[in-house]
């Protein structure tokens, strides 16, 4: 699985929502899309980088940027993440690894010197073209909001 990088055309996807309606990547051409992939719905470090990008949400809608959430969890989980935590963004279902492999967040793990295969926390910022402006590889869940600002300059 190649890796992608910074200035590439981002790969096109589809996928069904929280909400079982399908999404595209080429439903958001003209607008900056926040494409943010997680290991799974409602696990500590994932509600934290959720909660981080809701708390701040309006701000980065100012900003024009549309969010999306990727994980292998199916819609029915992404539901009750988003209603839980009452996230105000898109969810998008991957359990078949798709676009987790398409953008080559699926990798080698090291939890406790224990290695295993896993998604790898990653967020591509992704101008109104279609390219890769920015690439955060384990972005810091705790300010993950003021990473993507910043990278907006």
């Amino acid at each position: 699985m190649a890796q992608l990088s910074e200035g590439e055309k981002a790969p096109a996807f589809k996928a069904k929502d929280q909400n079982s309606s399908t999404v595209s990547l080429s439903n958001y051409k003209g607008k900056k899309v926040v494409l943010y992939f997680y290991p799974e719905d409602d696990t500590p470090t994932c509600t934290v980088e959720a909660c981080n990008l809701r708390d701040n949400y309006k701000v980065l809608q100012k900003k024009g940027l549309v969010i999306l959430g990727v994980s292998p969890d199916d819609e029915k989980k992404h539901k009750k993440f988003e209603e839980k935590y009452k996230l105000p963004f898109t969810l998008l279902a991957d359990p078949e690894k798709k676009i987790i492999e398409k953008y080559g967040v699926w990798g080698e793990k090291n939890m406790y010197g224990r290695k295993y295969m896993g998604l790898l926390r990653t967020t591509f910022l992704i101008d109104e073209n279609g390219f890769i402006q920015k690439i955060f590889r384990k972005p810091k869940s705790k300010i993950h909001s003021e990473e993507i600002l910043n990278a907006l300059g």
